[in-house]
């Protein structure tokens, strides 16, 4: 019987989303490693899990994102409940919505009751980016503005990391500071709070502006679960019903991945599997 090379935290749900496989800024590695540390009753995959718009424009796909989508299928295999619920990037999962496939359930959103007895609307969110929604070859521009960030961002920490500094992200910095992009921030927590309380949720769960967030905006409980590009962030509930924010490092045990390039990964996985093959 195959067993796991380590063992795994035990979650009620886990809510992740942002994860862009099938782009270089994908960090499927430390999802992978994040997946096969955890467990749960509920997984919620919450849009942009497949990035649909950069694979028209150049195929990418590393064998750690085959791994990735062979973990969530495994996971729903053994009894895992799982939901993916599309955003914009994988939006062609829109079509297939209300059908199941490899026991993952696809919806256009779900709703969730914690162990405490909270009602949460789980959406990915990008119905309230008024981008998005009304000016989609903006939005593509600003994907192809975000991807040469990241371009970017991967250089500059290669040289941060030979002077032995600690990895600092240009995309969150900018994201961050500029006026402009703090105020967009503001305005989707602010709407997508306000469709929870209309609908009578105690709180909402989404992604789509990979800022992993907890907290009350008008008596409503706010949930982002961040991303996988950058801030390496899932949601999760507890089994006596605690939500929290848990980062990838949190969960990093001896032997985890932490370099950034894709050798040094293969090699890591490639001796995990013969670990689990000869198991």
């Amino acid at each position: 019987m195959t067993q796991e090379p380590f063992a795994t935290q035990h979650f009620r749900a886990i809510w992740i989303s942002d994860t862009h496989l099938g782009t270089t800024g994908c960090q499927a590695a430390r999802l992978l490693d994040f997946l096969r540390r955890t467990d749960s009753d509920y997984l919620y995959l919450v849009g942009d899990i497949i990035d649909g718009w950069q694979l028209r424009r150049r195929w990418y796909w590393h064998q750690t994102h085959n791994d990735v989508v062979q973990k969530v299928l495994r996971k729903a295999r053994k009894g895992t409940d799982v939901v993916y619920i599309p955003g914009n990037h994988d939006e062609a999962a829109r079509h297939f919505l209300d059908l199941a496939f490899g026991g993952i359930a696809i919806r256009d959103e779900a709703i969730h009751r914690t162990a405490g007895g909270l009602n949460l609307l789980v959406i990915h969110g990008d119905m309230f980016d008024g981008v998005v929604r009304y000016a989609k070859w903006l939005a593509l521009l600003g994907d192809w503005l975000y991807t040469l960030t990241l371009r970017l961002n991967h250089y500059f920490n290669a040289l941060r990391a030979r002077l032995d500094l600690p990895y600092w992200s240009l995309a969150q910095f900018l994201k961050h500071k500029v006026k402009n992009a703090v105020s967009y921030i503001t305005a989707f927590e602010e709407a997508v709070a306000a469709e929870a309380r209309a609908r009578k949720f105690d709180g909402v769960v989404c992604g789509h502006i990979h800022k992993a967030e907890i907290r009350q905006i008008d008596g409503i409980l706010y949930c982002n679960d961040g991303d996988w590009v950058e801030s390496l962030t899932a949601l999760v509930e507890t089994d006596a019903g605690e939500l929290r924010i848990v980062h990838w490092r949190d969960l990093q045990g001896a032997g985890a991945p932490d370099a950034i390039d894709e050798e040094t990964i293969d090699a890591h996985f490639d001796r995990h599997r013969r670990l689990a093959a000869a198991s």
